[in-house]
């Protein structure tokens, strides 16, 4: 435990729907759900005005949509647009301070002890101020809310007591004041399982918890998580910031609407998936010798097949050759309700260019491997999906309002504009094209 409060947490306030609100005028103030927008879809983020009617991360989206009234946006996830402002707040932050420990796309643990700061309470909110000014001003009003503690966990608890836009500052000392009058769910670790054991025991707070002892802990959870807990209870983290975390791993999935059994529609699918993972791997500068496929039923059971090559690779042709050939080998007669594709192994270079395809160097793919087929596009009314980026040789940026039986609607409109017209196109119109998100300053 540190003697000052010298551990912040910011974490984003909603952040992809806020983005998603930044980006698109005509929703601000509007319930906004942001995830899979099919059936057996789940929410990734809800806006603050959505959540007043109980709709929460992780929620079947079919459930977000039977609590929302009309009127509510249900948008696919931008992640390049998130990507971008995270890499704003990321660079912001690490001008704060030289250790930065970026936990997810929208949340961080700073050390501002090593950045020289007073980490006094008065001087310590003061700063967190700026920092939140500076982040809103360069994001285009994305807001996030701050903690800061003399731990990890005060300050991770400290930034949810006052969102959207809060701020707490809990002073050495004030650990135990703060901590144990808040349900036990607050604490890291407690899940459902384990809540329900604890509520069965009379537990119900952190300060209820605290005046267990470590016996009864080790009794109902064993020793690591029975130890965790004591520890957590009574304030004692002493974890330090971590600034750079290890990749293990680079994926993407898709959650279909219905099971699909149909092996074409499998196979263009985990070519997009492929490429998705390829992009993602040279964006962060990675590669990687292990291809996994991962499949899911509609009873849940998950199964995976991987290959591992000799060298890494970040090309997408030989990460679609490899997941097709896994493909392959899987039952999908059934249908599946999931598909993934993932690349592990991870390392910083690629191998796969020192030996240009066509050399007698060059790896070869097995004669009994079933022939690369070209992904067909998609069909007209799958191509667009409600809330990606699009620009119109007339009409200019916008993005997908809607789309279906061979129609696309698209609103033009972007962050610096106000809420701009709709208007309805031919879903194969040659003038409307996807796009990149757009710049919000």
């Amino acid at each position: 435990m540190r003697r000052a409060a010298s551990i912040m947490h910011l974490d984003l306030d909603a952040a992809f729907a806020s983005i998603e609100q930044r980006d698109k005028p005509s929703l601000r103030g509007r319930p906004v759900v942001v995830g899979g927008i099919a059936g057996r879809g789940v929410v990734a983020t809800a806006s603050y005005e959505a959540r007043t009617f109980g709709v929460r991360s992780a929620m079947p989206m079919a459930e977000a949509r039977r609590r929302l009234p009309s009127g509510a946006a249900y948008l696919v996830p931008r992640f390049e647009a998130y990507r971008r402002t995270s890499q704003v707040v990321m660079e912001l932050l690490r001008e704060v301070s030289p250790l930065v420990e970026q936990v997810s796309i929208d949340e961080a643990f700073v050390d501002l002890a090593a950045g020289g700061h007073d980490c006094a309470v008065p001087p310590v909110t003061a700063l967190a101020r700026q920092i939140k000014d500076r982040i809103a001003a360069a994001t285009g009003g994305v807001t996030g809310s701050v903690g800061i503690g003399s731990s990890k966990l005060v300050a991770k608890i400290a930034s949810d007591l006052d969102k959207p836009d809060g701020l707490t500052v809990v002073g050495a000392g004030r650990e135990l004041d703060t901590l144990h009058p808040l349900p036990v769910t607050k604490l890291w670790g407690v899940g459902p399982a384990t809540a329900e054991r604890l509520r069965q025991a009379g537990i119900r707070t952190i300060g209820d918890l605290a005046a267990r002892e470590l016996v009864d802990l080790l009794a109902w959870f064993g020793q690591a998580h029975g130890t965790g807990l004591y520890r957590l209870a009574r304030a004692d983290d002493d974890r330090a910031i971590v600034p750079e975390r290890d990749t293990k791993s680079v994926s993407a999935e898709e959650t279909f609407g219905t099971d699909v059994a149909d092996r074409a529609v499998l196979g263009r699918e985990l070519d997009q998936l492929a490429e998705r993972v390829a992009q993602r791997l040279r964006k962060a500068g990675l590669s990687g010798r292990t291809v996994t496929v991962k499949a899911r039923y509609f009873d849940f059971t998950t199964i995976t097949r991987s290959a591992t090559r000799d060298q890494p690779t970040d090309e997408p042709r030989t990460i679609t050759d490899t997941a097709r050939r896994l493909l392959a080998d899987i039952d999908v007669t059934s249908g599946l309700r999931l598909l993934g594709v993932g690349v592990s192994a991870l390392s910083e270079f690629a191998q796969d260019g020192l030996f240009p395809v066509g050399t007698a160097e060059a790896p070869t793919i097995p004669a009994t491997a079933p022939a690369p087929v070209e992904p067909a596009p998609p069909p007209p009314d799958t191509e667009w999906r409600t809330g990606q980026d699009v620009r119109h040789d007339e009409h200019g940026p916008g993005w997908v309002w809607g789309a279906g039986l061979g129609r696309v609607t698209v609103r033009f409109e972007g962050p610096l504009t106000p809420p701009g017209p709709v208007r309805t196109f031919r879903a194969d119109d040659p003038a409307l094209h996807r796009a990149d998100p757009p710049a919000w300053r």
